[in-house]
């Protein structure tokens, strides 16, 4: 069943009930310093440079070091996002991590980040949304920041996919690689800054597509699963690809028809980065012009729910994203779930 949220025309962050509108104030990245080439994995699988770069885009990507996990990612991309917000983690009063890899199954990885970064006034929660993951959680804390119940408010996308990825099986290992991004929630200073609507869908019917079938309760940790190599991530490629394909537009077309905006007015298309075909495809058909579209699969590959802070820092550095653009975000991850953000930079 797909289900999708239940958005006014003119946004959920505006009309209606008087709300505060909620804008990312500050935004900080990590990346292991270890990479993983294409050459690297042609060492270790039946794979080459060719044919991983034509099918993904993918040159590299960053691998954490043994006993490295997720919150330390995370801890290190938040401490940089709350000082560009101008901040200090004693300011922070909800934080929502978005991941796939949590530290443990319990406590949170959110409490782990909390206690690393001694952000002692806030309480929080692990949002599981695979690659929609950051979409998710921004739209989550800008709610709250939306409602007043939040002031600032901390959204992580972090992952350590190599802690999941079968190195013997090619249509998964080249996909995939580690990273953290972060953003603080604040309100807006107006202006119309900040997020305007959103849309996210979910479509479990998917869900055997891609997923990590072991280590649950329905298939807890045995021998057995572990030799079967169940708590490895597991793709139905073709059948991902086309779902990708076909809702990323679609889920971005009904956000800006009802918004009633083109995508001449969009200064930046963000999309997940899973696939470079699957990023072009979309921004073609919703016709978002090549320039406007920011790929840089190319240096980390599918860091999950990290790809999308990443790619919004990488446009930031580079010129590409200033305060006033209207950004518009996209992500289609495992669950399946499918999410859009509609944003104008707001610093």
């Amino acid at each position: 069943m797909v289900t999708e949220s239940a958005a006014s025309p003119r946004g959920v962050f505006s009309g209606g009930t008087p709300t505060i509108q909620a804008c990312i104030s500050g935004l900080a990245t990590y990346l292991p310093p270890r990479t993983l080439t294409n050459a690297d994995l042609e060492k270790m699988v039946d794979t080459d440079d060719e044919w991983i770069l034509q099918r993904t885009g993918i040159r590299k990507r960053h691998i954490v070091d043994p006993g490295v996990a997720t919150s330390d990612l995370a801890a290190e991309a938040a401490r940089g996002a709350i000082a560009q917000a101008g901040l200090t983690p004693a300011d922070i009063d909800f934080i929502v991590v978005g991941t796939t890899t949590p530290d443990t199954m319990f406590p949170s990885t959110a409490c782990l980040l909390q206690h690393k970064i001694g952000a002692t006034r806030a309480w929080g929660f692990d949002l599981g949304a695979a690659c929609s993951g950051f979409t998710y959680a921004l739209t989550t804390a800008a709610g709250f920041v939306s409602a007043g119940v939040s002031k600032h408010a901390l959204v992580v996308g972090a992952d350590v996919m190599s802690s999941i990825i079968d190195y013997t099986d090619r249509t998964t290992c080249v996909l995939f690689g580690d990273g953290a991004g972060a953003a603080v929630v604040s309100p807006s200073p107006g202006d119309g800054l900040g997020l305007i609507d959103f849309t996210h869908e979910v479509d479990g019917s998917g869900g055997p597509a891609l997923c990590m079938p072991a280590g649950g309760s329905r298939l807890p940790a045995s021998h057995e699963t572990v030799d079967k190599r169940l708590h490895y991530v597991q793709q139905d490629g073709q059948t991902v690809f086309r779902f990708a394909v076909r809702k990323n537009e679609e889920i971005c077309r009904r956000l800006l028809e009802r918004n009633g905006i083109s995508a001449d007015d969009l200064d930046l298309f963000v999309s997940h980065q899973a696939n470079k075909r699957i990023i072009e495809s979309a921004g073609d058909r919703l016709g978002v012009p090549r320039d406007k579209m920011v790929i840089n699969i190319q240096e980390y590959g599918n860091t999950t729910a990290a790809t999308i802070p990443l790619a919004l820092h990488d446009a930031a550095r580079d010129g590409r994203l200033r305060k006033g653009d209207l950004v518009l975000l996209a992500s289609v991850g495992a669950g399946f779930t499918v999410g859009s953000v509609l944003l104008r930079w707001a610093y």
